[in-house]
């Protein structure tokens, strides 16, 4: 039998106090609903089926990872209807799975397990929950046996019906051809004027159908997110849970309530981080590598026993072993380390290759630029590759030495061994081994009086 994953987004959100749609509020860097779909794509043969409403183009352009076919729900009249939305692109003979993208945290494993108990689609099975305050949540109304016989919205349920803890996460199973035949009959006769989803139960049970219900290993699977806050408290569970799973890998953690991971963290033996850092999309991390405080690190790679010092940004950057970077030390795109390269305080390379054993010590700009092995790049130089429209290239040879508050106008070669006096602006070529001096001549003016105030 096959599968179609109806994802219900449709949604505006009107407490989250934004023109996005709710769906599409990040979390861990990524929209909810990807969460969900990416959650859902794991199960064998699934069939992703997204049910979209308010800011539907905004949901279309930003959700392009998942393969998904898209129903509009034009009007909001209930989850009964958003379903009916999608079902005329769904394979009769399938089993439907439920799903909300505003319930980021569900597991693969949870929805495996719901699905087993559906028994090939001959029942109809809920995911539901038991809280402490089931305030606002429909109640699962079970018969003295304790076989489940209707789910009642918290608005039209009785006095006595809510003092029932078990309630409804909204996540079911069931057979697209069994849900076909309900749907048509669902009443908007409720409080809300909406057709629930939630009572094809009450149907299931009336047609013999079994109803099984199973609990989430993990109460925050099944939280939804209806404002900021909860989006917040989520944040801070799916963190939590990668700190935990790194700290299980050998990774030491300054504090694990202190880090942000919004991707793919990848990471070898012996590695420490410190407290505040980011990590965005791939990163990856070999052994003994340092991280020190407040730090971000976007799809990058760092190799063994690198150390990054604090407050410093690294963005698609390939930095080999041995290297030093920072403190406050920005590697932009294209930015490449050599073994043992050290990129120092209030320096920033883009676009260029740092050879072997190489520094770049203080308060440098290093762009488009060759740097050979054991070359010293001095205090406040800068490469001039930009002329307003074009870029151009600095190549700097082995064992160069680059004076402090150089500039090295691009196109320029400095050639190995040669060395920049201090205050240079360099616009020719510098052979090797020569000293290149390019400043004004020193005059000094005795009896010179300084002016004074009137």
């Amino acid at each position: 039998m096959t599968l179609a994953v109806v994802t219900l987004a449709a949604g505006k959100g009107s407490r989250m106090k934004s023109d996005l749609p709710k769906v599409l509020h990040p979390l861990a860097g990524r929209p909810m609903l990807s969460h969900v779909l990416a959650s859902a794509a794991q199960l064998d043969g699934a069939r992703q089926h997204v049910v979209i409403g308010h800011g539907a183009d905004k949901v279309r352009q930003q959700i392009t990872q998942h393969e998904v076919s898209w129903a509009l729900q034009s009007e909001q009249k209930g989850t009964g209807h958003a379903v009916a939305q999608a079902m005329a692109d769904v394979d009769e003979n399938a089993t439907v799975l439920v799903l909300y993208g505003d319930v980021p945290l569900i597991k693969t494993d949870t929805l495996q397990k719901l699905l087993d108990e559906t028994h090939q689609g001959q029942n109809l099975a809920l995911l539901t929950v038991e809280l402490d305050d089931p305030s606002g949540y429909g109640r699962i109304v079970r018969d003295d046996s304790g076989n489940i016989q209707a789910i009642v919205e918290h608005k039209d349920a009785s006095a006595e019906q809510h003092l029932i803890n078990e309630v409804n996460t909204g996540i079911l199973a069931v057979s697209a051809r069994q849900l076909n035949s309900w749907l048509p009959e669902l009443s908007a006769n409720n409080a809300q004027g909406e057709y629930y989803l939630t009572d094809i139960i009450a149907m299931a049970v009336d047609h013999g159908v079994a109803v099984r219900a199973i609990h989430p290993q993990d109460e925050y699977e099944v939280q939804g997110v209806n404002d900021r806050l909860q989006l917040a408290e989520l944040e801070r569970v799916y963190q939590r849970q990668q700190a935990d799973e790194l700290m299980r890998q050998g990774v030491s953690l300054a504090d694990p309530a202190r880090i942000d991971i919004r991707g793919r963290l990848t990471v070898g033996a012996d590695v420490r981080i410190d407290v505040g850092c980011v990590f965005e999309g791939d990163v990856e991390l070999a052994d003994g590598v340092r991280i020190g405080p407040y730090c971000v690190i976007k799809n990058s790679v760092l190799g063994a026993a690198t150390e990054v010092e604090s407050h410093s940004l690294v963005e698609q950057a390939q930095v080999a072993a041995g290297c030093s970077v920072g403190p406050f030390a920005r590697l932009r795109p294209g930015a490449a380390l050599a073994d043992g390269a050290k990129v120092g305080n209030f320096c920033e390379v883009k676009k260029s290759h740092i050879g072997k054993g190489s520094k770049v010590n203080h308060l440098s700009y290093i762009g488009d630029a060759e740097i050979g092995e054991n070359a010293n790049i001095g205090a406040g130089t800068i490469t001039c590759n930009y002329d307003g429209v074009n870029k151009f290239r600095t190549e700097i040879g082995d064992d160069a030495f680059i004076g402090s508050n150089s500039s090295l106008v691009a196109p320029a070669t400095v050639g190995a061994g040669a060395t920049v006096a201090a205050g240079s602006v360099i616009t020719k070529e510098v052979p090797d081994n020569e000293l290149a001096v390019a400043r004004g001549k020193q005059r000094n003016v005795s009896g010179w009086q300084r002016p004074v105030k009137k």
